[in-house]
């Protein structure tokens, strides 16, 4: 939490403008048409929202301009969710509008969702007139307090000659540093108050923020020592490659030195997935070869990524044995927060690859690396490789949910941006649809929000309006938002939906057979709707895909003869099918099950 916020500090010409607005240095305004010049000078083109009587004045502003579109969601929750996956998905800053008390309270998922993924959002709220706070008024909840553990910062505007240098502040503070979601409140008497307003000048500078861009240049010789020296070298990435822009400066590193490379579920797409140096993703569903290398390698090199518990599995059995660790992240309190490290770089992630490249580059020109010991380590790898740990039992009968995602690939050929929700569907979506670019993977990691999936989708539309978009989510999943299918219907936005529909939780199921005994308490999904009907209902496509031969025809209908429209396609699929490999948790990354004869 940023703590003591000063004044920022106006250094060039503004660079801003408000189409529909009359363009002068200084003019009296009212909070509400504050909140949207400030908006357009961020350069914002959409904004998500539902609108309350907490901000009915900024509503009345949105109606008077035209620099940007506003995106009428159906819950609160989904606004929140679209500007995530617009910022997920682009290089720009998702926003979101919501109205006091319920409004706000709705959308702390999606806040603390995209807390927990480290991306980069300003949500604004209303909240009840100033005199009126802590009187328990109508619509009224403590923002502040509720939203402070799920937000970079948060801001309550108590005077309208504030408004503007908090907005610019809210964008300023999401956008660098360890990049989160900014909440500005702002009282509905302030919307309505005036003052006179005054065009940004140059870019906010605030002497009490100021994020590290550069690593410190004696640890990052230090990292390239033990890099250049390693005969088992591994390249650990994370989300932080994808947020920083990084993915051709982590291919450069991986190439210069021969490692093999493993990406989070958060950084898939960061490395090519179709690269032979990349081994899979790592963790509870990674890969035998990924899982093992992680555990084996004598230097691991980890490049904006968390050592989460999903990853690493039990600390104590991943620290047993001995290997040094470089962590490189932007922000400190992430380095040995669970894993002890050796060098420890705090610093942007593309910043710091870029120095470790130049140096590598240097090191092994003087002293060139041990190549013997790295083709034993390679020979070790494709041993491990050769278990073809994803492999899954094939049916001409019943549909495989991975075979789904399988031909999603090959019809799509790798390039659509994919969201999904969160289970099953999520973990076959990144162990088979192979991304090989970076921000095309779309999904909850940290707080594994279900519900996601069809909002992302909206947000990325918006963001790339041209481009193949997925949804792969299941029955119980896509119920959780699936009143977004009105949004849709009204923006005419097109995502495919691929049901992975096995009438059960389904990663509920899969632990409960495993830890539980097999008793499947709540976790069969009755009573389900017509998806087909309910699609068409909303004026979309449905269509229902019960055969395995049907599976690729449905999809190249979707995506061609329909490329104009919004398709739910249920795919009715194997009830028993499991996510493997899986290593349970409290276990060691060596103790994974790798299919049901482990059981």
């Amino acid at each position: 939490m940023l703590t003591q916020l000063v004044q920022a500090q106006a250094t060039t010409a503004s660079r801003g403008k408000c189409t529909g607005y009359e363009r002068k240095t200084k003019m009296e305004l009212n909070g509400a048409d504050i909140v949207v010049r400030c908006l357009a000078e961020e350069g914002v083109d959409h904004v998500f929202g539902y609108p309350g009587g907490a901000v009915l004045y900024i509503y009345d502003a949105i109606y008077k301009q035209d620099a940007f579109k506003h995106i009428l969601v159906r819950h609160e929750q989904a606004a929140v969710h679209a500007a995530d996956a617009y910022s997920r998905s682009s290089d720009k800053i998702g926003v979101a509008l919501v109205t006091s008390g319920p409004g706000l309270t709705n959308a702390v998922t999606g806040i603390a969702t995209a807390y927990m993924d480290s991306i980069p959002m300003v949500i604004i709220s209303g909240q009840v007139p100033t005199h009126a706070i802590g009187e328990d008024a109508f619509q009224e909840c403590d923002t502040v307090g509720i939203t402070r553990p799920c937000v970079k910062h948060n801001f309550l505007v108590r005077d309208v000659k504030e408004l503007a240098e908090t907005m610019r502040r809210a964008f300023y503070i999401a956008r660098t540093g360890r990049p989160g979601p900014v909440l500005v409140d702002i009282p509905k008497d302030i919307t309505v108050a005036t003052c006179k307003y005054t065009a940004r000048r140059g870019e906010v500078r605030m002497r009490s923020y100021a994020p590290v861009a550069k690593g410190h240049q004696g640890q990052i010789k230090k990292a390239v020592q033990m890099l250049a020296t390693a005969e088992r070298p591994m390249i650990y990435a994370g989300g932080g490659v994808v947020l920083s822009d990084a993915s051709a400066e982590l291919h450069a590193l991986v190439e210069l030195t021969g490692a093999p490379c493993t990406t989070t579920l958060m950084g898939l797409g960061g490395y090519p997935a179709g690269e032979d140096k990349f081994v899979g993703m790592p963790g509870m569903h990674g890969t035998y070869e990924a899982n093992l290398a992680m555990q084996n390698c004598d230097v691991l090199i980890a490049v904006g990524a968390r050592f989460d518990d999903r990853v690493i599995g039990n600390p104590k059995h991943f620290s047993q044995t001995p290997r040094k660790i470089v962590h490189v992240d932007i922000d400190p309190s992430s380095i040995s927060k669970r894993v002890r490290v050796d060098v420890p770089i705090v610093g942007n992630v593309k910043d710091v690859l870029q120095d470790m490249i130049t140096l590598y580059t240097q090191a092994v020109a003087e002293t060139p690396a041990n190549t013997a010991q790295l083709a034993k380590w390679w020979e070790q790898i494709n041993t491990w490789r050769g278990r073809k740990c994803l492999d899954y039992a094939s049916s001409d009968s019943v549909i495989k949910p991975q075979f789904v995602v399988e031909k999603l690939w090959e019809v799509t050929g790798g390039n659509a941006f994919v969201t999904s929700d969160v289970g099953q569907h999520q973990m076959w979506a990144a162990q088979y649809y192979g991304f090989n670019k970076p921000r095309r993977w779309i999904n909850s990691g940290g707080l594994g929000t279900m519900g996601v999936g069809l909002p992302y989708a909206m947000g990325v539309q918006m963001a790339n309006p041209d481009s193949d978009i997925a949804v792969i989510t299941g029955e119980a999943s896509i119920q959780m938002n699936i009143q977004e299918l009105s949004t849709c219907s009204q923006y005419r936005l097109t995502p495919k939906i691929l049901c992975l529909n096995n009438r059960y939780l389904g990663m509920v199921r899969q632990w409960q057979q495993i830890d539980y005994g097999s008793r499947y308490s709540e976790s069969y999904v009755d009573a389900l709707p017509d998806f087909v009907k309910l699609a068409e209902s909303y004026g979309h496509v449905g269509l229902r895909i019960e055969k395995p031969a049907d599976v690729e025809p449905a999809i190249r209908e979707a995506f061609t003869k329909h490329k104009k429209r919004l398709v739910f396609l249920d795919f009715i699929t194997d009830q028993t099918e499991n996510v493997w490999p899986m290593v349970k948790a409290g276990k060691g990354l060596t103790e994974m099950l790798l299919g049901s004869e482990d059981l």
